[in-house]
């Protein structure tokens, strides 16, 4: 072999190398003897949350009322209003699980911002990440109040004697 002929064949060489490849994405599969067919897009399957926060409850709008008031959307697992550990007064703002996550969602959708009582009560869906292990302690707890002039008589007592 001449050295035109390794030159030439060099120089084919270098163009073949060169040459624009065919480049696939990754969401192609090539098919025998065929050419590759896009992949459909698949959705990440969501982890739809069943809790539903509510805010701005008004006051004398306790559990009993409001399990009677979304029950017409459906079966309520587990519901728990927050409440002041000294007083046992309300915080204005609770969770609510319902069985389904597609009652759960028409809840959020529908009921925020509804007026009642004067109030515009601010209904969310949960995310499932941001459920907190300890949110359903307490919830069949009722509140027992304190017998505050006990307390006070043994304070007083403490102090005599």
């Amino acid at each position: 072999m001449g050295a035109k002929a390794k030159k030439a064949l060099k120089k084919n060489m270098s163009k073949v190398s060169a040459a624009p490849q065919k480049k696939e994405a990754a969401d192609f599969l090539p098919l025998e003897g065929g050419p590759g067919l896009k992949l459909p897009v698949q959705k990440p399957t969501e982890d739809v949350s069943k809790v539903v926060y509510v805010g701005r409850i008004p006051h004398g709008f306790y559990e009993n009322e409001m399990e009677g008031f979304f029950r017409q959307f459906g079966v309520i697992k587990r519901l728990r209003i927050a409440r002041n550990k000294k007083t046992g007064k309300s915080k204005h703002y609770g969770f609510i699980e319902f069985e389904d996550s597609g009652v759960a969602s028409i809840v959020a959708d529908t009921m925020n911002n509804y007026l009642l009582f004067e109030h515009l009560l601010q209904v969310q869906l949960v995310p499932s990440d941001r459920i907190h292990p300890k949110l359903w302690r307490g919830v069949s707890f009722r509140y027992k109040p304190l017998d505050w002039v006990k307390i006070e008589r043994k304070r007083h007592d403490k102090n005599i004697g």
